[in-house]
């Protein structure tokens, strides 16, 4: 009996502690939606025209749990749910937790799943007109199409001087998680400026919300902005190397000595076949029966390789191979010497910036509710628990009993489907831990001008799983290629240096030899058929 009274009492304890838990949330929990009802009538789909795409109230996948789906591709999604609360919420005082679940179950490939805070409707906005244009303070949530792969921050910020709203992207936002399981994102903004983003309760960024080096464009403008009226001199010279006027061309120095010659030593190969054409005619070819000669013209056989050349050493005229010319100098310029008249680079001074002010705290307007407007072209995209708080232990607790259980159950479930498809070994088990790597590298700060060309790297591998290693080796080579430019400065060599190209101008230049390939003439080696 008195084992009962305390296993009784035990239980009670738990579960007051379990409610004490709950009510510790209650006077600092903003919203908490968890679609655990029909969404209808608590939420406004959008009225406007192009947002076809249906919204439903449906079990996420493998569980019990329901949450609000977009269930069409290729369309755009509008839906609003205002705060049940008598005042906006207030972003300029305490902390503020934006939190909350989006899942792809379809897998990620071109979606967006971010929420936008919403100003008060004053700001010139309704339910059932919300669109890309309806005003928001914070956009914050997962991204990914094409290039783009980032966990969204985004401020609308109103400039203190101009009145303006300006958008502020955070810089070097953390990736997607690259797989079909729940995944929960948490943004806290403190009272001293700071912001975290989480991602399944991980820490992957921290800026300061008026720092420059966090925000592109910054909140704050800079104090000093160059001088639109300076003028370089005309004399201002920015030559830091000049050729050495004293130079003289060596007598011995051959310019037209060419790069390659005849290997004089090279002898022809024992069993070279020079009678043997390196093609033939297929003998297993025959003509068409419905080959008219007078409209089709003479049929001629295809040609194949020539089996007996694939025995051989080589069929043919034989030609000695050609080395290179030890003799080669090629065209002679003069060394360059350190330029006597050498100013530096130009730049215009600086002058204040009439347009500067300061900021002890973001001038960010208050959050009357919450939308989902996106535009995506897949389907399976579920939202759940979305959470506003004044807490990150209101957080951190609804992480811990809403989304740690159901993530835990499908990385369970995904860990025994790989088993089950061979690929406890497996190439899909190592690509989806490369692709993971590769997007961080895609977020380190000094590759952010190369960015756009890994990340189309990354993505030709994700279509084409077999150039994984191919796609890695060519973003270890940029990567090494930009360390040893950091670590030597690549400024010693004698030669006229060419402009470095940027990601977006080498994916450019690649794209015209690609196309120049694509449009080039392929040599006709023998017309079968000619076109009517």
């Amino acid at each position: 009996m008195r084992e009962r009274i305390l296993t009784f009492v035990s239980l009670l304890l738990v579960a007051l502690l379990s409610f004490s838990n709950l009510c510790y949330c209650d006077d600092q929990t903003i919203l908490y939606e968890s679609f655990d009802e029909p969404f209808h009538g608590r939420w406004i789909v959008s009225e406007k025209s192009e947002y076809q795409g249906v919204w439903k109230h449906e079990k996420s996948e493998g569980h019990d749990d329901y949450g609000l789906l977009v269930s069409e591709k290729a369309k755009k999604y509008g839906i609003v749910k205002e705060l049940d609360v008598d005042e906006p919420l207030n972003l300029k005082e305490g902390t503020v937790v934006l939190q909350y679940e989006a899942r792809f179950q379809q897998g990620l490939e071109c979606g967006g799943a971010y929420l936008k805070y919403l100003r008060p409707q004053e700001a010139g906005w309704v339910p059932q007109g919300f669109d890309n244009d309806s005003p928001y303070s914070i956009m914050f949530g997962p991204d990914k199409c094409g290039a783009t792969n980032k966990v969204h921050f985004i401020l609308k910020h109103k400039n203190p001087k101009s009145g303006e709203f300006v958008e502020h992207h955070l810089k070097f936002p953390p990736s997607v998680p690259f797989d079909k399981l729940s995944h929960v994102y948490t943004a806290i903004l403190k009272p001293d400026n700071e912001v975290r983003i989480l991602v399944d309760g991980e820490e992957k960024k921290k800026g300061n919300l008026l720092s420059a080096e966090d925000f592109e464009p910054p909140l704050i403008p800079s104090k000093t902005i160059p001088d639109p009226e300076d003028k370089k001199p005309e004399d201002w010279d920015e030559r830091a190397k000049i050729p050495d006027p004293n130079a003289v061309k060596p007598d011995d120095w051959d310019e037209d000595a060419p790069m390659e010659i005849e290997d004089e030593e090279a002898e022809k190969p024992v069993g070279w076949l020079d009678d043997e054409p390196e093609e033939v005619e297929d003998p297993e070819a025959s003509k068409p029966e419905d080959w008219d000669d007078e409209e089709d013209g003479e049929w001629e056989a295809p040609k194949v390789s020539n089996p007996k050349c694939e025995v051989a050493p080589g069929c043919g005229e034989w030609k000695r191979p050609m080395k290179r010319n030890p003799a080669y100098k090629g065209k002679w310029s003069s060394p360059l010497i350190d330029n006597p008249a050498y100013k530096g680079i130009w730049k215009p001074r600086d002058i204040p910036n009439p347009d500067y002010f300061e900021l002890e705290r973001p001038n960010l307007e208050p959050i009357a509710a919450i939308g989902i407007e996106i535009w995506t072209m897949q389907d399976g995209i579920l939202f759940d628990n979305i959470l506003i708080a004044k807490d990150e232990k209101v957080a951190e607790t609804y992480r811990q009993s809403t989304w740690k259980p159901k993530f835990d159950v499908e990385k369970e479930k995904q860990k025994a489907e790989d088993e089950a498809a061979g690929e406890a070994d497996g190439l899909k088990s190592y690509q989806k831990k490369v692709f993971d790597l590769l997007y961080k590298v895609a977020d380190i700060s000094f590759l952010s001008a190369y960015k756009s060309k890994i990340m189309e790297l990354i993505e030709k591998a994700e279509t084409q799983p077999n150039l994984t290693i191919g796609v890695l080796i060519s973003v270890v080579v940029v990567f090494l290629s930009l360390f040893f430019k950091l670590i030597f400065g690549g400024a010693k060599a004698k030669v006229e240096k060419k402009k470095p190209e940027t990601a977006a101008e080498t994916s450019t230049s690649e794209a015209k030899t690609e196309e120049k390939e694509e449009t080039a003439p392929v040599p006709r080696k023998r017309q079968t058929r000619r076109e009517s």
